[in-house]
């Protein structure tokens, strides 16, 4: 019965929670994300400045070049804070 925190400690992660809220998100940190890479992250950056923060996960799916299939890879990772 070692006490364990509720938290899932992914390994590797860096943040405390271990996810990546896409509303605060450096580009460095969405290209942590599978299937994000520069390019995507700046769709993603570029959306936050000119459509304001994304109310929930799925928002992402408006963003130029993210589809449902790569929501399906990232939506247990990411947080909209």
């Amino acid at each position: 019965g070692a006490a364990e925190s509720s938290a899932s400690t992914t390994p590797g992660t860096g943040s405390s929670s271990g996810l990546v809220n896409i509303n605060t998100a450096s580009m460095e940190e969405l290209c942590t994300l599978p299937g994000i890479g520069e390019g995507k992250a700046r769709h993603i950056i570029s959306y936050r400045e000119s459509t304001g923060k994304f109310e929930q996960i799925e928002d992402i799916m408006k963003v130029e070049g993210i589809k449902e299939g790569l929501f399906g890879k990232i939506r247990d990772l990411i947080t909209a804070g």
